[in-house]
């Protein structure tokens, strides 16, 4: 299922102890990856084996960060977990590079002894509760390890089959291991039984944002560095994909089968996963897509600093959630809709009661009144026992929630939303259109069928792309902010103005609605008690509120929690209201 971008040399390096600081590969190692080399076994083992006289010797960075994608070829390792590398292997025959993950195992093969240690351990956790903590199940697989297994002194003279000698002698019941052999099986019984298997190394990969597997073939990754990478994971045939498949799904508690052959679900980390199970539905065999999330989400700060928006767009969106009104952020799958939708939850009031409805867990808010709420899906026994967002959403209404979130609106949910935002109720949502006129099309449209004249409750659209820079590269950008004015019933359409607009040639920004913005002077203004004759005083909230974030960045106030702690306090000393 592993194999390495290259051809190891004959001699490959053995688990015997030595100094490796005597070895010549060592001392032409980079500094930094001599410290890491010595510490760490596997990580020196692979070092040996790499062809550095067609690659080179790798660098060594215990961070990365965005520059380095100007790297080319890049050829760096960097920590990834507890006890794994990652090493951004060059292909210069390909537009993706290699991403190999180097963990314990990756030169000390220990698949036959696997086998033989599953054996042993069903005598030992046979009695495991399911319901257990995980770091006690952990520690249970690592006690049964220990009695099933007897670490030689020295190593067996012969191969473990048998071949060209004697099989190595071991007690009744145990198996004779190696000490390198049994850091591996500690490494790997808890990877295979409590993680994902070889995916663990790149879910626990903080640099990771995609893994894809489209079938037979090799696993690809989105790197937020590197982007586009392939993995050294691969499967060879439609019999070894299912069986995986099966495994992965049963262990999230979603079984998959022929009957029930999709699954979305969520991961212990909260990263979301889509599983497509069978060659029927999908020709080149089952796959499986994760999309992963960070424990901490993108601040507003992180996405000034990636110019995703300006400070003004962040400023003018401040104004429009802390006074509740209704915004949807809309664009194409992965433009970044969740993770902007995430970073501006900051801006509601710090007093508020806030619910989130998703059909998976995505959405991330800092607020400790914060209710979650996720669709559950029927079981193949009872269809009725399905909840669906429309009857969370219509759940919610009784909940007297200062703000809904709404995971992705699809169909009748967006109705009962709008009926929400009719009795006051602020929303926030995603949705999927690439522009405001699409938009209106889909909700006005079957299945969403929402009424034409309620349309004008929805007060902003945000419209979000992946899009390809000036420079060559890709990046996520807001290409507008809108807002929805109203309907003429006689023409039968729809105004709006478009109040921010990115420019694709400079990548830059344009406010094309100042001082003539329908809802910051007709709607804002009014509710921060600005006579109307002094209405155009908001654009100076709007200014102040800009240099406010633009201070906050400069002091590098970046975490998603730090920066909603630093707005809730600027709303108690009225500084930010």
């Amino acid at each position: 299922m592993t194999s390495l971008p290259f051809t190891p040399p004959p001699q490959s390096h053995d688990d015997k102890d030595e100094d490796i600081a005597s070895c010549p590969v060592f001392r032409m190692l980079p500094e930094p990856l001599q410290v890491e080399a010595k510490a760490t076994t596997h990580l020196w083992k692979y070092l040996h084996l790499l062809p550095v006289d067609q690659i080179g010797f790798p660098a060594y960075y215990p961070v990365l960060s965005r520059s380095m994608s100007d790297l080319n070829p890049p050829n760096l390792i960097y920590p990834a977990g507890k006890e794994c590398y990652v090493h951004i292997y060059p292909d210069p025959k390909d537009s993706r590079d290699y991403y190999v993950a180097i963990e314990p195992g990756i030169v000390t093969d220990v698949t036959d002894l696997m086998a033989e240690v599953d054996l042993l351990l069903v005598d030992y956790v046979a009695d495991m509760d399911v319901n257990e903590a995980p770091e006690d199940r952990k520690q249970l697989l690592l006690r049964s390890l220990e009695k099933s297994c007897v670490v030689q002194k020295e190593e067996p003279k012969t191969s473990r089959n048998g071949k060209n000698g004697k099989k190595p002698k071991r007690p009744k019941g145990k198996v004779a291991v190696t000490k390198a052999e049994m850091e591996v099986l500690r490494y790997r019984i808890v990877r295979d039984k409590e993680g994902l298997g070889p995916l663990q190394p790149l879910v626990d990969d903080p640099y990771i944002e995609d893994v894809s597997c489209s079938g037979v073939g090799r696993i690809f990754v989105e790197h937020k560095i590197f982007k586009a990478l392939k993995a050294t994971i691969s499967f060879t045939t439609t019999e070894e994909l299912d069986h995986f498949v099966l495994r992965l799904s049963e262990k999230i508690g979603k079984p998959v089968t022929f009957r029930d052959p999709i699954v979305d679900a969520t991961l212990p980390d909260g990263s979301r996963i889509n599983i497509v199970y069978g060659s029927d539905l999908s020709r080149r065999g089952s796959n499986f897509t994760i999309r992963k999330f960070s424990a901490s989400p993108m601040s507003v700060i992180d996405l000034l600093e990636f110019n995703t928006l300006t400070y003004e767009m962040a400023a003018y969106l401040s104004l429009c959630i802390g006074h509740g009104m209704n915004i949807f952020f809309s664009g194409e799958t992965a433009s970044g809709k969740t993770t902007l939708i995430n970073a501006l939850t900051a801006f509601i009031r710090s007093d508020g009661k806030i619910i989130s409805i998703e059909d998976t867990a995505e959405l991330q808010v800092p607020h400790p009144n914060w209710i979650r709420e996720v669709t559950r899906g029927s079981t193949s026994s009872d269809s009725s026992s399905s909840v669906t967002m429309f009857d969370l959403l219509r759940a919610a209404l009784r909940q007297r929630p200062d703000s809904i979130l709404i995971g992705e609106i699809r169909g009748e949910e967006g109705a009962v939303a709008f009926q929400a935002m009719q009795t006051g109720h602020a929303c926030m949502a995603t949705f999927h259109a690439s522009t405001v006129e699409k938009l209106i099309q889909r909700l006005t449209g079957h299945p969403i069928n929402v009424p034409k004249t309620y349309i004008d409750n929805l007060n902003v659209v945000v419209i979000q792309s992946s899009v390809r820079l000036p420079n060559g590269k890709d990046g996520r950008r807001v290409i507008s902010i809108n807002e929805i004015v109203g309907y003429d019933s006689a023409s039968d359409s729809f105004s709006f103005i478009e109040i921010f607009r990115w420019n694709p040639g400079n990548d830059e920004f344009e406010f094309t609605g100042y001082m003539n913005s329908y809802l910051l002077e007709e709607r804002i203004a009014g509710k921060r008690g600005i006579p109307p004759t002094e209405k155009r005083k908001i654009y100076q909230e709007l200014t102040r509120r800009a240099n406010i974030l633009r201070r906050l960045h400069e002091q590098k106030v970046n975490d998603f929690y730090e920066f909603y702690q630093v707005l809730a306090q600027a709303y108690r000393e009225g500084v930010f209201r």
